[in-house]
């Protein structure tokens, strides 16, 4: 019987060939963090994101 490797234990049921190999998993990561990336140089929001964590409360009269 091969051995599993134990990280596998969400994949037990495909076919070795058809697991994800860390390759997989690696792209995935990258092409996530492109989307992300990108997704924020379309959008933009450096001015509201410096309104909202850097805004000084206004002092109460």
């Amino acid at each position: 019987m091969p051995s599993v490797r134990p990280s596998a234990g969400l994949f037990k049921s495909l076919p070795l060939h058809r697991r994800p190999q860390t390759d997989d998993i690696f792209t995935a990561v990258g092409w996530g963090t492109a989307a992300a990336v990108t997704a924020l140089w379309l959008v933009q929001p450096f001015d509201w994101l410096k309104e909202k964590l850097f805004k000084k409360p206004e002092p109460e009269a």
